[in-house]
Order: structure tokens, then C-alpha cells, then sequence
């Protein structure tokens, strides 16, 4: 099973290995999809869990018991395809490729699933087709 998370570590978390000890300790594996952590601040870790539905839930409120906030991630990219030019811009900028022009019509293609909700793509539109959905 996978689940999408978001985790906000208070500041005395942060120098913690938390996704080795998801690994060592609960046999789950973080993919990190966004990362915002500094020393001495507040952290922010957006990740999928992978894992036996037992052991995510354990992993969960194991980071919980550190004060760690767990949130589950709903947010996805949505494209207005009304306001699009297709123009490209935004394919250039997607590391998974989940936006892609069709070589035969020359029209953006999006394929959700392989959106990591990078968010690099929002920035890049000249029209603002492009948002998030939280």
C-alpha cells in the first residue's frame, strides 16, 4: 500500500533519521517527493509511503509519538485546458514526464499518475493554466 504524506517536524526533529528508521525499524519505504528541512527551524517533508498497511500505521504514529505532524497529502496539479496554449513550456520543466506534448497534434498531454506535485510547473506557465488543487 502507499500513502501520500506530509510531515512538519518541529525544530528539536529535524536532525532525526527518520526515513532510516522508517526503513530499519517498520519496513517502509519513503520516497521523498519535496523537502524543505534546515537546522534549528521547522521542517517539512512531503513523501509517499510504500509498505504493509500494519506497518505504514505504526510507522504513522511512531512519528507522531515525536511530535511529528502527519497529514495526509490530497493536493494534484489541475490544468485549466480552456485557458492552455499548449505551448510546451511546462514539459521542460517536469522531471517525471508526466507532462508531455503529443508529437502528433502538438497538444499537452498529463498523466496524473506520474505527477510527483513538484509544483515546477505552476511557476512556468505564461498563461496560468496551471494550479494546485488542495
Amino acid at each position: 500500500m502507499k500513502k501520500r504524506v506530509t510531515l512538519t517536524f518541529p525544530k528539536r526533529a529535524v536532525q532525526m533519521p527518520v526515513t532510516y528508521r522508517l526503513a530499519k525499524d517498520f519496513n517502509v519505504a519513503a520516497n521523498i517527493i519535496r523537502a524543505q528541512v534546515a537546522p534549528n527551524q521547522v521542517g517539512k517533508l512531503v513523501v509517499e509511503l510504500s509498505g504493509d498497511i500494519d506497518q505504514l500505521d505504526a510507522a504513522i504514529e511512531w512519528m507522531r509519538s515525536l511530535h511529528i505532524h502527519v497529514s495526509q497529502s490530497v493536493t494534484e496539479i489541475v490544468i485549466d485546458q480552456d485557458s492552455c496554449v499548449d505551448c510546451g513550456l511546462c514539459t521542460g520543466v517536469c522531471p517525471t514526464e508526466a507532462l508531455t506534448l503529443d508529437p502528433q497534434t502538438y497538444r499537452l498531454t498529463f498523466t496524473r499518475s506520474r505527477c510527483i506535485v513538484c509544483e515546477q510547473c505552476i511557476p512556468t506557465c505564461p498563461v496560468e493554466a496551471i494550479s494546485i488543487n488542495l
